[in-house]
């Protein structure tokens, strides 16, 4: 099944099972992908059916969900458009990081590839979203993708490491705008000072202020470790 016959109903199932699985290795149920979509589990079953039936996923009854060779090169045409949007309306159109998520779903199922290519080009082809998502190449590989074992969260990291932020999640657009106000943006440096467990709480510093946020807020920034502790 080619891009052009997909709906823009089917383009979003495929981009956030992709999604949910590129930085978590468990596989996507049907009641976590009705909670991400906003839908009935129902709903969402009926759908998943229906992908099935197109080989587009792999899907077993109380089971994962997982995508197919072509499911997956469909979701990757998707998401690398969605992401190079998000990066086009932050760079060219001053838009803040917590405010183009919305406005890319507006735009990525009306965008022709043609379209997208000139904006990859125009924004010099970048690696990463303004979150630090990676952008699928347009033949689908993603750059820096030997790298992705090297991060972890913020909740992860070591007391004491120094370490630079290379992702935060959009999921929640408070949360970024938070993360902005505290400097928690890409490539700030960062370590954990203190952890208050019975709180939910811990301390670091960030780029020389120290902040203190919840093991929640920690567990959505992704950070690479500045020297990996023998």
């Amino acid at each position: 099944m080619v891009s052009s016959e997909l709906t823009s109903t089917i383009e979003d199932y495929l981009k956030v099972i992709w999604a949910g699985n590129e930085w978590n290795d468990d596989d996507i149920t049907i009641g976590a992908l009705a909670t991400t979509l906003g839908l009935a589990p129902s709903s969402v079953s009926e759908t998943i059916k229906r992908l099935t039936a197109q080989k587009l996923v792999e899907h077993k009854p109380y089971g994962g969900i997982r995508l197919t060779t072509d499911g997956e090169r469909a979701a990757v045409r998707i998401v690398r458009r969605h992401r190079i949007l998000e990066t086009y309306l932050v760079r060219f159109f001053g838009y803040s990081w917590d405010e183009v998520h919305d406005e890319a779903e507006n735009l990525e199922h009306g965008a022709s590839e043609r379209l997208i290519d000139a904006m990859d080009a125009a924004l010099s082809y970048p690696d990463v979203d303004p979150h630090g998502d990676p952008i699928p190449r347009a033949d689908g590989s993603l750059p820096n993708a030997a790298l992705n074992d090297k991060r972890r969260t913020l909740a992860d990291l070591d007391t004491g490491v120094d370490a630079v932020v290379v992702r935060v999640s959009d999921a929640v657009p408070e949360l970024l705008r938070y993360c902005d106000r505290e400097g928690l943006t890409l490539g700030a440096h960062v370590q954990v000072v203190e952890r208050i467990c019975s709180a939910q709480l811990m301390r670091a510093e960030v780029s020389g202020r120290e902040v203190t946020l919840s093991s929640a807020a920690a567990a959505a920034v992704w950070v690479r470790p500045e020297k990996e502790q023998a």
